[in-house]
């Protein structure tokens, strides 16, 4: 499903978990942009065509592309050959779509532990994998991977009860992305992982009801965007902190 297609776009950047939130605000914010293509990857496609239709209504100029597709589920190899066929190369990659459990610790079971991390890490490691052809390239210019973790998962930070399983694949979140930013340095290919405080969303209602967070959806979306853009020009291998209150 297609927005609006342009012709010579100057960067084109993937957006997963995208039809809602955070995800849903920094593809708007980055489909403002001219000389982007935003590829907006969910598997609501209703909410896909809501993000669509609200772009093009903002940004009339919007080249932004909607994508249904099951992270937890879906042919990860079938996914990167379809995007290499049609796009060629991506400037940047933020993963965004994360799954969470509020639960007690002595109430977790073992499928617990396995659907988040099953997200939140090994499915983003596999999406990565499938796709470095696309983010390969050579000279100055770097491909920008963008891990959107948790102050949750952040060494040091203040922790809750009931976060267990989903604090601790966003700290693995973080150490996946020092790993890659070694590994894939030489490929011209910067990684860094953003651990995002409270923002107003869905998700932080699921673990804290009733509270307020300092920041709205469409603020951090704003600042996620203008960080793909231009924290690989600063940035790789970090965990930075994104936050002016966690609850």
């Amino acid at each position: 499903m297609r927005c609006v297609i342009m012709q010579n776009e100057q960067k084109t950047i993937l957006v997963t978990g995208a039809s809602r939130g955070i995800g849903a605000e920094t593809a708007l914010a980055l489909s403002a942009k001219d000389g982007i293509r935003v590829l907006a990857l969910s598997r609501n496609t209703e909410k896909l065509a809501q993000l669509c239709s609200r772009a093009l209504k903002e940004h009339h100029k919007a080249n932004i592309i909607a994508l249904e597709f099951d992270l937890e589920t879906g042919n990860l190899a079938e996914l990167a050959e379809h995007l290499r066929s049609t796009y060629g190369h991506l400037d940047g990659l933020i993963n965004n779509a994360a799954s969470i459990v509020v639960k007690p610790f002595a109430e977790l079971e073992a499928d617990d532990f396995y659907r988040v991390f099953g997200l939140n890490v090994f499915r983003t490691a596999m999406l990565i994998k499938n796709l470095l052809p696309m983010l390969r390239r050579e000279g100055p210019r770097k491909t920008h991977i963008v891990n959107i973790s948790s102050m949750g998962g952040f060494q040091g930070s203040a922790k809750f009860a009931g976060l267990s399983a989903y604090s601790s694949s966003k700290a693995a979140l973080c150490g996946l992305t020092e790993c890659l930013a070694e590994e894939l340095k030489d490929q011209h290919i910067a990684v860094n992982c953003l651990c995002l405080g409270a923002v107003q969303t869905e998700m932080l209602a699921e673990a804290f009801p009733g509270y307020i967070a300092p920041v709205s959806p469409k603020e951090m979306g704003a600042y996620i965007a203008g960080f793909a853009l231009t924290g690989a020009g600063y940035f790789n291998g970090k965990s930075i902190p994104v936050s002016l209150s966690t609850p």
